[in-house]
């Protein structure tokens, strides 16, 4: 049987599946097109609620992500070039830094960090286009299974535990190209940037970094925390960050190999290339 055809294959097996499992969409119809079963397949897993599932789904579906992961193609983190090699910067570990624009979800880094919410459980409305519900979607059911045994614990200390801003969690990648994702809470701006919601977006890094350290990462992408759905200034976003990951080098300069700000706009490309470059 052809690649093609074996995909195609899979995805007839998990939209029956998924639609099964659900109960409350178990009538769902969708096109015929392979785009329009693949929405439909992401959707039920968005709003899919923690919960058990059979081993056999699970194996297709894994077969399905990872088979998805190389269409899409793995970016190596050997691959990406430093900013002291893009740009010729001579600022301070330059050969430790990289801007790279893209989906975060083809990085094969250590890790990726994801813009979580305070539920840290990924994002429920089907095929947002926020990160969090694109690192779910491409890792599949188990990181909302690991998010929810979590919270699970965190709630048996404190029920009705809410993730802190400005924390940090390791849960393992399971079928994105990156080993680890680092689920963070980033602060959200009301009505303007303060003082405090300036440390909260910088707690959110030296968290990130912290709990990688620990872990023994070596390379991390960030994505741009806090600046899409809750809304804080790109530019100010941008320099917390760069600032706060080069501090964090000059504690620990040795503990990274490579740290990635990972941009998906034109607009934030340009900001962090003058800011590094």
């Amino acid at each position: 049987m052809s690649h093609n055809s074996e995909q195609a294959k899979r995805l007839d097996y998990l939209l029956a599946a998924f639609k099964e499992d659900s109960i409350q969409y178990s009538n769902l119809e969708c096109g015929n097109t392979s785009e329009e079963k693949r929405m439909a397949v992401r959707s039920l897993m968005n709003i899919r609620m923690p919960k058990a599932i059979d081993e056999r789904i699970l194996n297709i579906q894994d077969e399905f992500l990872q088979e998805e992961a190389k269409e899409k193609g793995i970016i190596s983190v050997n691959k990406i070039p430093t900013v002291k090699e893009e740009y010729g910067s001579k600022k301070k570990y330059a050969d430790q830094l990289s801007i790279w624009q893209g989906d975060i979800t083809r990085l094969s880094a250590d890790a990726i960090v994801n813009a979580a919410n305070s539920q840290m459980l990924g994002c429920f409305v089907p095929c947002h286009k926020c990160i969090d519900n694109a690192i779910h979607s491409a890792a599949g059911v188990e990181l909302r299974e690991a998010c929810n045994q979590y919270m699970v614990q965190k709630r048996k200390v404190t029920p009705m535990y809410e993730e802190p801003t400005g924390k940090a969690m390791v849960t393992l990648g399971f079928n994105l190209p990156a080993k680890y994702v680092i689920h963070t809470v980033g602060p959200i701006v009301q009505w303007r940037v303060t003082d405090r919601l300036r440390q909260d977006l910088k707690n959110c890094y030296i968290s990130c970094l912290t709990a990688a350290m620990e872990k023994g990462i070596r390379s991390i992408a960030f994505c741009c925390i806090s600046t899409g759905e809750f809304r804080f200034p790109n530019e100010d976003a941008a320099e917390i960050a760069v600032e706060t990951v080069k501090e964090f080098l000059g504690k620990h300069e040795e503990a990274f190999d490579r740290v990635i700000f990972n941009v998906f706009k034109d607009v934030d490309k340009q900001i962090y290339e003058s800011l590094l470059s």
